[in-house]
């Protein structure tokens, strides 16, 4: 199907409550224009320099997510200009981000990645370790942990539904403790090919790339 009818059938069975974001890595200017104009105002990246240019290129009022790995050095290149990142995955990164958004007087908001699968190829805590950023967070003064995010393993919907039970139940636990910095608004779950359940177990944001935009195309040049 094209974009637009893509967006149109996402948008017919996903409630309002539910913020659509489109993942854009890889694809084109003229390419987010049609999701823009179908309605679309959330777009993510997963490369820091990539967003920094697509968000002086795509010069529309839109909302910039970041969803990679954010390595500590390309932290400069997207502050102030996203309005979350939903990967902090470290003390290191969380003490980078600080540092950065202090520089230009702003704060960051962010959603702590959690590592629901323990998969060594991929990024975010372990739950173990949520104690020690939180710790972290108390010391910040611009840096405000807005909800949760998880990829999940590759599964079937039994598997996918139990890890994103998990990772409500975390929210939960962590909408209750009332720690400095951290107000539980935002849970990031689900992408293309399991958001259905993702929404189902508690997800208010999903992330779809292939969904609305088609298979990635590595070779599409800005």
């Amino acid at each position: 199907m094209s974009i637009e009818k893509n967006i149109q059938s996402l948008m017919k069975e996903v409630a309002k409550e539910v913020t659509v974001i489109a993942v854009s890595k890889t694809k084109t200017i003229e390419e987010m224009e049609v999701a823009y104009n179908c309605g679309i105002r959330d777009f993510a990246e997963n490369k820091a320099q990539e967003l920094k240019l697509k968000e002086e290129t795509f010069n529309k009022d839109v909302r910039w997510h970041f969803i990679g790995h954010l390595q500590r050095n390309k932290v400069k290149y997207i502050a102030g200009k996203v309005f979350l990142i939903h990967s902090l995955d470290s003390v290191r990164l969380l003490r980078e981000i600080e540092r950065q958004y202090e520089k230009i007087n702003s704060i960051a908001r962010v959603l702590i990645q959690i590592n629901i699968g323990r998969e060594e190829s991929k990024s975010g805590l372990m739950v173990e370790e949520l104690d020690e950023i939180i710790n972290e967070l108390a010391n910040c003064q611009f840096v405000q942990v807005m909800g949760l995010m998880t990829v999940l393993p590759k599964g079937d919907e039994k598997s996918n539904r139990g890890y994103f039970k998990q990772v409500k139940e975390i929210f939960d636990k962590l909408s209750q403790l009332k720690a400095k910095n951290i107000t539980m608004k935002y849970l990031s779950m689900g992408m293309t090919g399991d958001y259905r359940e993702a929404i189902e177990e508690g997800s208010n944001m999903i992330r779809i790339g292939e969904g609305i935009f088609g298979k990635r195309n590595y070779n599409n040049q800005l």
